[in-house]
């Protein structure tokens, strides 16, 4: 006798932010027999053989936001024709239902479902409704949000909202068990500072110079890992040579930021969503500078979720100086236990089974005639 087993369809751009949640979703689906494909855009070439999908779909995308006319025509016709593969890969493997995690590469996939009445369902990792989602969010039958309160999501959007919160990656759980490492008056402050392939300038530019501003005795207690451009990687070890910082780890990338953020004090960081979510689950204190010039402002309204809980603190770019930083540090050596504080609250906010609550929110929605 054959079994059938139901087919569904993530679709996620090539980058972490997307792709992420997007795995650790299909782990979930796969736990409970249910085969998982990915539809994607090239860029996830490189990794698609360690998502844990059956198959994986390459369909061209592109992002209609170019400055010229000509650009931006390009951009609707890449789209176009990624619509038309999109619909017959569909037919073919004739999905339970799609699940979209935002980013125009989940466009074409997303709405050839929908038009072909498909059950779909949109998981929005910010606390502000990206611009794509919204876009197919009319046609969704479903909206699970990875924070409680979602702005942006457009008047005509009719489908129930599921808070679910943004499924981790197993590293993240793993990390999740470590407990907040002890910091007294005289102990070691671990700082970990990254900002991501859009953020790591800034932080290269203002760290190493906020921690010269420190006194001698503050900068002999401070343990530093820090992710750095390639670029700017000689320039800032440099720095922190002459500083004679003893406790320094500057690297282009760590595969293993999850364990890193659980060995810290305090994170200096961005604010994506995979970040904001990892600290809160994690419960470590931070400090957050969302990247400026996004229209949606999504890092912001991440940020501010922790920052309202006393749980991290959000700083704008533009007031993300040296002296600010140098402040906020000597403020952290003199009262330790309001970083623990701060990492209580973040861990209070922690979804640690988000990827289960999704999972049920698929196979619900799937149900659903």
């Amino acid at each position: 006798m054959t079994v059938f087993t139901p087919t569904i369809l993530l679709c996620a751009g090539g980058t972490g932010g997307h792709l992420f949640p997007a795995e650790s979703l299909a782990h979930a689906l796969r736990a409970r027999g249910i085969r998982v494909a990915l539809a994607t855009d090239a860029r996830v070439d490189a990794i698609s053989g360690e998502f844990p999908a059956s198959e994986v779909i390459t369909i061209a995308s592109a992002t209609p936001s170019g400055r010229s006319l000509v650009q931006r025509a390009g951009a609707v016709l890449t789209l176009g024709r990624g619509f038309g593969v999109a619909a017959r890969e569909i037919r073919r493997i004739n999905p339970a239902a799609i699940v979209g995690f935002g980013g125009y590469p989940t466009v074409p996939p997303v709405l050839a479902g929908q038009i072909l009445r498909v059950p779909t369902v949109l998981h929005e990792q910010n606390a502000v409704m990206g611009r794509a989602n919204a876009f197919l969010a009319r046609g969704a039958r479903t909206i699970a949000t990875g924070f409680k309160d979602v702005r942006g999501v457009p008047d005509s959007a009719r489908a129930p909202r599921i808070h679910t919160g943004n499924p981790l990656r197993p590293a993240v759980i793993a990390a999740a068990k470590v407990p907040y490492p002890p910091f007294g008056a005289d102990d070691t402050l671990r700082l970990l500072v990254f900002g991501g392939s859009q953020g790591a300038r800034v932080m290269g530019e203002v760290v190493p110079e906020a921690i010269a501003r420190l006194p001698e005795a503050l900068r002999a207690r401070l343990h530093l890992v820090q992710q750095v451009r390639p670029e700017d990687l000689t320039a800032v070890q440099n720095r922190y040579l002459a500083l004679g910082l003893a406790g320094i780890e500057a690297a282009p990338f760590f595969k293993d930021l999850p364990a890193r953020m659980a060995a810290s004090h305090l994170v200096v960081a961005r604010s994506g969503a995979s970040t904001v979510s990892e600290l809160a689950a994690i419960g470590r204190p931070a400090i957050l500078v969302p990247l400026p010039g996004a229209l949606d402002q999504d890092q912001a309204a991440n940020a501010a979720t922790l920052d309202a809980i006393g749980a991290a603190l959000a700083i704008k770019q533009s007031d993300f100086t040296p002296d600010r930083l140098a402040a906020e540090l000597t403020a952290c050596f003199a009262t330790p236990a309001k970083l623990t504080a701060a990492a209580d609250a973040a861990r209070s906010a922690g979804i640690h089974d988000a990827a289960e609550r999704l999972a049920e929110v698929v196979v619900e929605t799937a149900a659903r005639t």
